[in-house]
């Protein structure tokens, strides 16, 4: 990869990264960020947010099995756990996709990859990218 200079460079795209990655960017610097897996960290891809989407179905469906007490009548009900996870996926991908959207729309460059110091030049920090391989 050839030289690319930037006034501060992230290293995780996490809630405090891409966070820092704004402000940095709404205050004038040209910024990067390097992300080795999802934007949003581990919380918002395989935590948190995951986790809350599955607890709100298990939720749904408590109350769907507790529907007379609401005076409905319910026939049937059923669960299917692929549908259930593919749902969790779901949620946590759209709102990782919004953390890309809010990158590109703060015009901030995003490497898909791993970060090391590499040296210094005087006052400045070198920093290695090494971009994740996009053929798996």
């Amino acid at each position: 990869m050839a030289d690319t200079s930037f006034d501060i460079v992230i290293v995780g795209g996490g809630p405090g990264g891409y966070v820092a990655a704004i402000r940095a960017a709404q205050l004038g610097m040209k910024t990067a960020v390097v992300e080795r897996e999802h934007m949003g960290g581990i919380c918002l891809n395989w935590g948190c947010i995951p986790t809350k989407a599955l607890l709100r179905t298990s939720e749904v469906y408590g109350l769907i099995k507790h529907a007379d007490s609401f005076g409905l009548s319910v026939k049937e009900v059923s669960f299917d756990p692929k549908k259930i996870v593919e749902r969790s996926r779901k949620v946590a991908n759209q709102l990782s996709n919004g953390v890309k959207g809010l990158m590109k729309k703060n015009k901030i460059t995003v490497f898909d990859g791993t970060a090391k110091l590499a040296g210094t030049e005087g006052a400045l920090r070198k920093l290695a990218v090494a971009m994740n391989d996009k053929s798996n």
